[in-house]
């Protein structure tokens, strides 16, 4: 599987049904869909010295695409203050637009991140790595589970957009259907056209109303299996998200060892824990 499809999907998201293939490489994060929210208090910004000599700087920012949000402005002066080495975001890396303005506009605070690092030329990565998360997952959960859940959270995901009606949500699931060979291996042969998905969902979630109308609660980490009307997601969910925290941590223990300074980038509540700062 190629990180590229991630990107693929990403697009699916963002533009609808209008996404062409020239356009995959180039579409926002999915994760920027979410839209403006503006905090109350100035951007969290910790600092850390590592065991390795390096440092970390985590800089939590929540998600929008407004230039005028006050939170860019201190991402710059944290970059200027910092003068990091490297730099990690959460997402995938879709690049970056000409300038400021238009990169924030159409690709989020990840694409300021990325923007803000090729003008300081600090190599910027992701902290995430969806498609070896994907094939940790594949040896202990049966396709036809993993290719739904994958499927919802792109649709809850979706969902964040003011246009995401019913029908555009199906033309987007079409899509993804049709595309899903690329990113989702190993499950090809199930769940190939929306009347699958319909019966699939069905199946797994038979509490759980609407597949177009999936809440972003269903996915997330630690919830009670008990009270959950996708009991099958909760054990997915939380190997994936305890994959990617083993993920991190050996990205920055690597990153410290090597006494670099690391400006981490992250969505507010995803900032430094004890396996996310220290690496065990």
């Amino acid at each position: 599987m190629k990180t590229s499809f991630f990107l693929l999907a990403a697009t699916l998201l963002l533009t609808g049904a209008t996404a062409s293939a020239q356009s995959y490489f180039t579409a926002p994060n999915a994760a920027e869909l979410v839209g403006d929210t503006t905090p109350a208090a100035p951007a969290s910004v910790l600092t850390q010295i590592l065991p390795g000599g390096g440092s970390v700087t985590y800089f939590e920012a929540v998600s929008s695409r407004d230039a005028q949000h006050a939170q860019f402005a201190q991402l710059r002066q944290t970059f200027e203050a910092v003068l990091p080495t490297a730099v990690l975001f959460e997402g995938v890396d879709c690049g970056t637009e000409a300038t400021a303005t238009a990169t924030i506009a159409g690709m989020g605070t990840a694409g300021y991140v990325r923007f803000l690092a090729q003008q300081y030329d600090v190599p910027a990565t992701s902290l995430d790595n969806e498609p070896a998360t994907y094939e940790h997952l594949r040896p202990n959960t049966d396709p036809e589970p993993l290719k739904l859940y994958y499927l919802l959270q792109a649709v809850q995901r979706f969902q964040q957009r003011p246009d995401a009606s019913k029908s555009l949500t199906k033309q987007v699931m079409r899509q993804l259907l049709a595309n899903s060979h690329a990113f989702l291996p190993g499950a090809e042969y199930t769940i190939r056209d929306l009347h699958e998905l319909q019966a699939a969902y069905r199946k797994y979630c038979p509490a759980g109303g609407k597949w177009w109308k999936t809440p972003a609660a269903y996915f997330e980490e630690g919830a009670s299996l008990a009270s959950s009307p996708y009991p099958c997601f909760r054990t997915i969910t939380n190997a994936r998200a305890e994959f990617q925290r083993q993920y991190r941590a050996g990205q920055l223990a690597a990153y410290a060892q090597a006494g670099q300074r690391v400006l981490v980038v992250v969505a507010p509540g995803h900032g430094p824990g004890p396996a996310l700062v220290s690496g065990r």
